[in-house]
């Protein structure tokens, strides 16, 4: 059964940081593009980075130059290298796997449980 779980979770002061990782089983996901989306209470789901496999990354404006995705094909691992925290970064982080280069959640089709980030000001 192919799973995403993610780790790394937590809650930090402003300005601190957080290193999510995402490892994967079931299947090898080295082909897949591999996203983290968060979720904040009350809002929708969005993107938060991504990366494909042939190293294509996007990352949203809010999250650009304090956030940096990464990923190990061979260890079938990705990790979200969080910076400079910040409360408005508070939500559940997920991990997914998409077939194609693509920012859009409604094309992942495998998706972890999600770890809580909470930033406090």
């Amino acid at each position: 059964q192919e799973q995403l779980a993610e780790s790394g979770g937590g809650t930090v002061q402003a300005g601190g940081a957080l290193r999510l990782s995402c490892a994967a089983s079931g299947r090898r996901f080295g082909t897949y593009t591999i996203g983290w989306f968060r979720q904040a209470p009350g809002k929708e789901r969005e993107s938060v980075a991504v990366l494909s496999s042939a190293g294509e990354s996007f990352y949203d404006t809010s999250v650009r130059g304090r956030f940096t995705i990464s990923r190990d094909g061979a260890r079938n691992a990705a990790w979200l290298q969080m910076n400079d925290l910040k409360p408005e970064d508070t939500g559940v982080y997920y991990c997914a796997a998409a077939p194609f280069y693509t920012a859009s959640g409604r094309h992942f089709n495998y998706w972890g449980q999600g770890t809580q980030v909470t930033v406090s000001s």
